[in-house]
């Protein structure tokens, strides 16, 4: 098993952290835990050793009860609240560590899904949606919406036309 040394950081840059990991046990949770705690459909992540693992900075923890009874420690930024990892409340000897904040996302597919009950049902349809690369608004912006009903409004229209 050849392992792969990760590096990520929060998004204000206060705290960073390095770790080695097995990129083929990356998971997607669908737990409704993580959706909330995440506040996106899923979360991604990967197990690090305590050995494996090394933080600099000061975070913040909020330790949660899953349904199965186990304290979760869920450690954060304290300035810009990016979620960094998950352990157990007590006496850790693993990390969870959040893909997204992770320099080598790109790399880390997920090789299991876990709480696929829990997994909102739209979640498969989304590659079908309108897109743009970056958060183009492709016409001018109404006055009196929102910059993303603006963007929704003209990848629908643009939609329309091309059909």
């Amino acid at each position: 098993m050849a392992l792969l040394d990760i590096h990520g950081k929060c998004h204000c840059g206060a705290v960073q952290f390095k770790a080695r990991i097995d990129p083929h046990r990356v998971m997607a949770c669908h737990c409704t835990d993580c959706q909330i705690l995440s506040g996106a459909p899923l979360r991604a992540g990967v197990a690090s050793t305590i050995e494996n693992f090394s933080l600099t900075g000061e975070v913040k923890e909020y330790v949660k009860t899953s349904q199965s009874g186990n304290r979760r420690a869920q450690v954060f930024c304290p300035t810009c609240a990016t979620p960094l990892f998950s352990k157990a409340a007590e006496d850790a000897t693993t990390v969870m560590v959040r893909v997204g904040c992770l320099a080598e996302k790109d790399q880390l597919k997920p090789a299991l899904n876990i709480w696929k009950r829990s997994s909102l049902r739209w979640l498969n349809e989304i590659e079908s949606l309108p897109s743009s690369q970056q958060q183009e608004v492709y016409l001018p912006a109404q006055e009196g919406l929102t910059d993303n009903e603006n963007l929704f409004l003209a990848a629908t229209l643009e939609n329309i036309d091309a059909a």
